[in-house]
């Protein structure tokens, strides 16, 4: 029987994707060649309402109710106390990123080499959440690919044609595959929800080995 392959999905604007990205990290190395990252944009509002804050942290837009914020402020505090003991720094975001951007930028990396791609993904993750990138300017994915050693000319062109035509096509397989939040893990057409499930998924890559 053929090894199974393991997707993983994720999102630059999750900070329950940014400190399971490590261990996702270990498992590829694992099991080298049947791991495959993909991007997954989430619909946050959908899920949580949306809010703005200001240069001081103070609300100044929301949509939310009460239940949805009680919501956000427990996830912040759970990602938090996990980003603590691996040395992450988590700031609140100041608004609802669009991460189509940087999901493209991602698709683009992984075609120029698994170093590029690891390079890429690090740098958006670890500064977006230092509040230092801004995820929807193409000029600032441009420069993070270039600095992860990508060949960039090609860039604007990918991102407007064939980049948005292949992440609409991720999104809508991951959506017929049940998801619908990251970090997913879809496996022998099994779908985990939450990097809590990684020993499962280990075990299922272990016994088909």
């Amino acid at each position: 029987m053929p090894s199974p392959m393991l997707t993983i999905y994720t999102d630059y604007k999750s900070p329950y994707a940014y400190i399971a990205k490590d261990f996702t990290y270990e498992l590829a190395q694992e099991f080298p060649g049947r791991v495959a990252f993909l991007p997954y944009v989430l619909d946050v509002p959908s899920a949580i309402g949306s809010a703005e804050l200001d240069s001081e942290g103070r609300v100044v837009r929301s949509d939310r109710s009460p239940h949805q914020w009680r919501r956000v402020r427990y996830a912040y505090m759970d990602c938090r106390r996990q980003a603590k003991k691996r040395g992450l720094t988590l700031r609140a975001s100041p608004k609802i990123w669009d991460s189509a951007l940087a999901a493209i930028g991602m698709l683009y990396a992984q075609r120029q080499g698994e170093a590029v791609f690891r390079g890429y993904h690090d740098r958006v993750f670890e500064r977006l959440w230092k509040r230092e990138l801004d995820i929807e300017d193409t000029a600032a994915i441009a420069g993070i690919l270039a600095e992860a050693g990508a060949d960039t000319g090609g860039f604007a062109d990918y991102l407007g044609g064939e980049g948005r035509a292949e992440l609409n096509k991720i999104q809508t397989a991951a959506e017929a595959a049940g998801v619908f939040g990251v970090p997913s893990f879809l496996i022998e057409g099994e779908l985990f929800w939450g990097s809590e499930h990684l020993a499962d998924i280990r075990a299922i890559l272990r016994a088909s080995a």
